[in-house]
This record gives C-alpha cells, structure tokens and sequence, in this order.
C-alpha cells in the first residue's frame, strides 16, 4: 500500500501530461501530491521533513509552472530538492556531527556507526548524482524527453535501494532464539 501511496503522483502526472501537457500534468501532480500527503498523515499521524519538503517543492514550483506558464520551473524541482537532500545530510553529519539516518532509521535496524557513516556519504553522493542528472536532462533536452526519463528513471532509486539493501543485509544482526543443541 505504501508503496502505491509513494509512485501514484508520478504515474498520475505523467498520464496527465501524455493526455494533456505539461500544466494539466503539473496541476494533476500537484494536487495528487496534496492527496499523497493526506493519507501519509492519515496513517502515519506525521509527516517528516522530507514530506514536507517536498510538498512545498511540488507546490510552489508547480505554482510556478503554471502561473508563469514556464515548464522549467517544475523541470528543475528534483534538482533541487536532490540538490537540498544532499546538503542537508552533508551539513547535518559534517557541521553538526549528527547522522540524520541514522537519527530517521536507528530505530528500526541497528547498524555500526562506520556503516552509517558509509550509508550518509553514500546518500549524499546519490542525491548529488540525481540532482546533476536531472539538471543536465531538464536543461538539455526537451520536455518529452524530461518527462520520459522521469518515468523511466525511476529505475535509478530502485537501483540503489536494492543496492543498498544488499549492503546493509550482512550488518543486521538475527533476533531469532538459538536452540540449544543436544
């Protein structure tokens, strides 16, 4: 279900866009990313700091686009929130000495501090990579072609999560029971 709730704005935008353009598109996105929200808060009582970043970057930038009636505005929003991400996490664990993965993801698995070092440079480097490629397709290309690999470059964060996935599998301790051998 979670899952449905994280990819139904972008799948809707990009229907929108193919039926519509680019600013039904980018109202559709809009408002799906409002109705996203609501039911995250709905189920989680909370939103995070990335929720709401995101949130007014879909909406402000959508604003943009549609007021202005200038498609670059929402071509250049994952940039920035990409762009965003990385810095904070950089700031975040080099400034003010504070993982924020491990702060956010702590709870949930137990890590050694170097992997969740690792983890945050990794991250940092990721947000950096999608941030440079999307300011290089939106500044480049057409809108068809943007909008063609937003769709498709959804390949790159599932990539990286699996991959991630398989980094962090061989730290995570069994809470199984041991059964004493007779």
């Amino acid at each position: 279900m979670k899952i449905l709730i994280d990819f139904f704005p972008i799948l809707l935008f990009f229907g929108a866009y193919k039926a519509y353009g680019i600013y039904v598109g980018t109202g559709v996105l809009m408002a799906a990313t409002v109705l996203q929200m609501v039911l995250i808060y709905v189920i989680d009582r909370k939103l995070t700091l990335m929720h709401k970043a995101t949130l007014a970057l879909v909406v402000g930038f959508g604003a943009l686009t549609l007021i202005l009636q200038d498609d670059r505005f929402i071509k250049w929003k994952p940039t920035v929130l990409y762009a965003a991400m990385a810095i904070g996490l950089a700031l975040a664990v080099w400034i003010y000495k504070k993982n924020f993965l491990k702060m956010l993801l702590g709870s949930q698995m137990s890590l050694p501090d170097p992997v969740w070092m690792r983890l945050n440079i990794i991250w940092i480097l990721y947000c950096l990579f999608m941030s440079l490629i999307n300011a290089y397709v939106a500044a480049y290309y057409t809108t068809e072609a943007w909008m063609n690999f937003k769709l498709w470059g959804y390949a790159f964060p599932l990539v990286f999560i699996v991959a991630q996935g398989f980094y962090i599998s061989r730290y995570l301790s069994t809470d199984e029971p041991k059964t004493p051998t007779p």
